[in-house]
């Protein structure tokens, strides 16, 4: 394993979990380079009652039921709520059958325990990476009614759009086009704020692939943890047919602990907010002549965002296994 941060990095995830969601709570949760402070839920990959059981399912058995879990946006800011359930089971973790939690919802809601969080991470000097893995409206909703805890991040990591492939439309990755608006309005909040932001796309999402037989050996070594990794992957193979699956939303919290494997490219980022057929893509700005974009009548997008556009898959990959094998420490 490559060496890690001198002190573990304070992080937030937002989360729709979602089969993958789940992959890289397991992560956050046990890797010891991350100080996963909490974790907040929005409805997405499923309803949001599943979403905030699932998350908390996933905490039990991680053993980090200290974790407070927020809950957040039910909808979208201004779209009817959609689902992923045909990517992700009915339950939207698998249909694994696991028992419910026995552990319960942080009374504050998810802005308000992401505020809290920021602050806390703000006064002791080590800034909070917050890595939303949903639609990012409990996000948009924090720059609205928190901006100055907004202001107080340190990073923000998402999962969601693309450069050049998209999902839930032929133009849109599906956190995006869940909840364009939010979107767009965290990126202007990261402008205004002046917060990096970092896009982990569907330009790099696929790589970091598990197979079969890993997912064999995961569930041969038994553990609580191995379990539910196996389902996990398993139930993915299944769907699509093809004998691996991506850890999805679990590389972009392994690129927070292996950054070397990932390549990014600094470009202006807009989203589109009213085509009929492009409505939620993510428009990233690749020109490399400036004379182009001085005659845009558009003018150029004012977010610049560290776009990912390549990645070690295997590295990302190999640190979510040694993560939930438990040969980190």
């Amino acid at each position: 394993m490559p060496p890690q941060p001198s002190a573990p990095i304070p992080l937030v995830l937002d989360v729709d979990t979602g089969i993958d969601d789940a992959m890289a709570i397991l992560l956050a949760a046990l890797h010891p380079g991350l100080d996963l402070r909490a974790v907040t839920c929005a409805g997405g990959n499923a309803p949001l009652e599943d979403v905030v059981r699932n998350t908390l399912t996933v905490l039990e058995i991680a053993g980090r039921a200290d974790v407070p879990v927020g809950v957040g946006a039910r909808r979208p800011l201004l779209e009817q709520p959609v689902d992923a359930r045909h990517v992700h089971g009915s339950d939207g973790m698998g249909d694994l059958g696991l028992p419910a939690p026995r552990t319960e919802p942080d009374p504050r809601i998810a802005v308000e325990l992401l505020r809290d969080e920021a602050e806390r991470a703000y006064a002791q000097g080590r800034p909070l990476t917050l890595v939303p893995l949903a639609p990012m409206t409990n996000v948009a909703l924090l720059a609205r009614v928190h901006p100055d805890a907004f202001a107080r991040l340190g990073r923000v990591v998402f999962m969601g759009g693309g450069a050049d492939v998209s999902n839930a439309t032929a133009a849109a990755e599906f956190n995006v086009f869940h909840d364009p608006e939010a979107t767009a309005l965290v990126l202007d909040a990261c402008v205004e704020h002046d917060v990096p932001v970092t896009m982990y796309g569907l330009d790099v999402f696929y790589a970091p692939r598990v197979t079969r037989e890993q997912s064999q050996a995961l569930r041969d070594l038994g553990t609580p943890v191995t379990t539910l990794a196996a389902g996990l992957t398993s139930f993915h193979q299944r769907v699509f047919q093809d004998g691996t699956m991506t850890v999805g939303d679990a590389g972009a919290v392994a690129s927070l602990l292996v950054p070397q494997a990932v390549r990014t490219e600094r470009r202006p980022v807009r989203v589109e907010l009213a085509g009929t057929w492009t409505r939620g893509r993510t428009i990233v700005d690749r020109r490399d002549w400036t004379g182009d974009m001085e005659h845009d009548p558009h003018g150029p997008a004012r977010a610049m965002v560290d776009v990912c556009l390549g990645v070690d898959g295997d590295a990302l990959r190999d640190v979510w296994l040694a993560t939930v094998r438990g040969e980190v420490g």
